[in-house]
């Protein structure tokens, strides 16, 4: 970190501001294939990544390229419609750069939602799991690097990430729309490519319920600036030693938009309740 990285957030963020006249109370940033939620907004205002200085551009089928605002469920939210990923080639200060920008928009709470390929046995396509906790497999972090105390301290605790209230509340609103809530440890590799057998096999043993190629180095960074983070997977298919049908990110697309009307009948009640 350093004072370039800080000049960039906040003329992103002035710009952002120049557009859009609240500040928001929660960013959302939205998964393969979850890009309806943004469409729920009411009164929104749309951003164009392009249009924002300093904002990298989205490269993957299922995620947009906008930054959307707007009401919902009496809550300011910012959205950002499609995400960046370390396999795109990008740094990871580039692949966290809009987390910096939101918590400089004055954002303290956020929300990451992802599609995931399920390690847990018990696991079916279209579960939906809440994160509790991750492990790194992305051969990188994105505080690697001189340290900006701006943004926050040099060795964050990573205890309690995920923020255990949140986890709490979720469980709750769950039960009142009758859903079915997994709870479990997220693996983040950096992809492009899916797991093979004996990858699997050996996050499975190493505790790991789910695994995907994003939203850790979201929530290290949310978390390096004390942000209240709630993260939930999509379960897209079943693990690579599992299955003998091989896995496309269509595939993903489609399990994912089937859960949808399910996630969204969750995410707005619980959006509603923080």
């Amino acid at each position: 970190m350093n004072n370039i990285l800080k000049d960039k957030v906040i003329e992103s963020t002035l710009y952002i501001r120049s557009k859009v006249k609240f500040s928001p109370d929660i960013a959302v940033i939205l998964g393969s294939g979850l890009g309806e939620l943004a469409s729920m907004l009411e009164d929104s205002t749309k951003i164009a990544y392009t249009d924002i200085p300093h904002f990298p551009k989205s490269t993957v089928v299922g995620h947009s390229g906008e930054l959307i605002a707007g009401e919902f469920n009496g809550k300011k939210l910012i959205c950002l419609n499609g995400r960046f990923h370390y396999y795109e080639g990008y740094t990871m200060e580039t692949v966290t750069y809009p987390v910096r920008v939101f918590k400089e928009l004055g954002v303290n709470k956020i929300i990451i939602t992802n599609a995931a390929g399920g390690i847990n046995k018990t696991f079916k396509p279209g579960d939906l799991m809440i994160i509790t906790d991750h492990i790194n497999f992305m051969c990188s972090n994105p505080l690697i690097g001189p340290n900006d105390e701006y943004f926050g301290p040099r060795f964050p605790d990573m205890g309690d990430t995920y923020t255990p209230s949140l986890v709490d509340l979720a469980m709750v609103v769950a039960k009142e729309c009758g859903i079915l809530l997994r709870q479990g440890v997220y693996v983040a590799v950096s992809g492009p490519t899916y797991e093979t057998p004996v990858e699997i096999n050996m996050f499975r043993l190493l505790g790991g319920d789910a695994v995907g190629m994003s939203t850790v180095p979201e929530s290290i960074v949310a978390r390096h600036m004390g942000m209240d983070i709630f993260a939930i997977s999509c379960i897209a298919n079943v693990a690579a030693d599992l299955s003998p049908v091989k896995l496309t990110h269509n595939d993903v697309i489609k399990t994912v938009g089937e859960a949808q009307e399910k996630l969204l009948e969750f995410i707005s009640l619980f959006i509603e309740r923080i």
